[in-house]
């Protein structure tokens, strides 16, 4: 898959059929039209397009830096990557842009720029300045400009915009088994591996402390959790704390994976975590013993889980 950076850098000679999407937390739903963009664009010849955007719209237009979202660009961009598509466009969303009136939308971008000869969006797609614009418009503009349109159902529009809020709400409740479910993959953590305070090592259970970059990334309830790490091309198998450490009075959220079996010098490295299954809630337990002990359980609970999934 080639991926651009803006509109203005594609080019390709050959027509594409064309999604339009914020497609975060890229799930069965998403996954269901892009395999039809896959399959159409193997039937007539044409190249697989997206177009996505970044920032999402909301956190330019509505100022909504609270806004979490499911994947990060780079994760999103992996994702679809691995679905076989030709062709990634990352618009940078702005202002400027969303001015673009319906017409200068269709004309300079889809036509002249993208070479869109077929476009699969929803039945309440709406584009242009102040979103003015609708499916039926859309329609006209295709034979004004010789592009088709296809309709995605409300149906499936509906299972988009369903899983997304399971996901989400899977999510903040912990439940991290149905969200993986509804993304058809295992909810993924990517980061840098930095210096923690090492208590951990202090009661033999060393821990990697993970910083992730991007601030607008969701991240799943505290809790303890069954989860894998990727660090160079290896994969890991361990339990991971995403919390405040109480017991030995945390102030700050921190996330930390102990990896099984596992004793090298990974600093500053890149870390790539998959979880797969909740153990318990974070408590604060009356001493570093009593910890200790728990992080026994919690072990050996994940290790029974992955004999159990091996």
């Amino acid at each position: 898959m080639k991926t651009f950076h803006s509109v203005e850098s594609f080019s390709s000679k050959t027509p594409t059929v064309l999604t339009i999407g914020t497609f975060d937390g890229i799930h069965i739903g998403h996954k269901k039209i892009l395999h039809k963009l896959i399959t159409i664009a193997k039937e007539r010849n044409l190249e697989s397009l997206v177009l996505t955007f970044f920032p999402h719209p909301r956190m330019v237009l509505q100022k909504d830096a609270d806004i979490k979202l499911i994947h990060t660009i780079d994760e999103r961009t992996t994702i679809l990557n691995s679905l076989g598509l030709h062709n990634l466009i990352v618009q940078p969303f702005s202002k400027e842009f969303s001015r673009l009136t319906a017409t200068e939308f269709v004309r300079d971008i889809l036509v002249q720029q993208l070479n869109v000869k077929h476009i699969i969006v929803g039945y309440d797609h709406r584009f242009g300045r102040n979103r003015t614009a609708n499916i039926d418009n859309l329609k006209e503009f295709g034979l004004i400009y010789d592009f088709t349109v296809e309709e995605i159902s409300a149906q499936d529009i509906n299972d988009v915009a369903v899983s997304s809020t399971k996901i989400r709400k899977a999510l903040t409740d912990g439940d991290i088994q149905t969200a993986n479910k509804y993304l058809d993959d295992s909810f993924q953590l990517n980061g840098v591996i930095t210096v923690g305070k090492g208590i951990g090592r202090t009661i033999d259970f060393p821990t990697a402390n993970i910083s992730i970059a991007e601030d607008y990334k969701m991240i799943p309830k505290n809790g303890v959790y069954i989860a894998t790490a990727t660090i160079d091309n290896k994969t890991y198998n361990g339990m991971m704390n995403i919390g405040h450490n109480p017991t030995v009075n945390g102030k700050t959220q921190t996330i930390e994976i102990h990896l099984f079996n596992f004793n090298k010098d990974i600093y500053h490295k890149n870390i790539s975590v998959k979880i797969l299954k909740r153990i318990r809630n974070e408590y604060k337990f009356e001493s570093v013993y009593a910890l200790k002990n728990q992080l026994s359980k919690d072990q050996n609970d994940a290790l029974i889980y992955f004999k159990n999934n091996d």
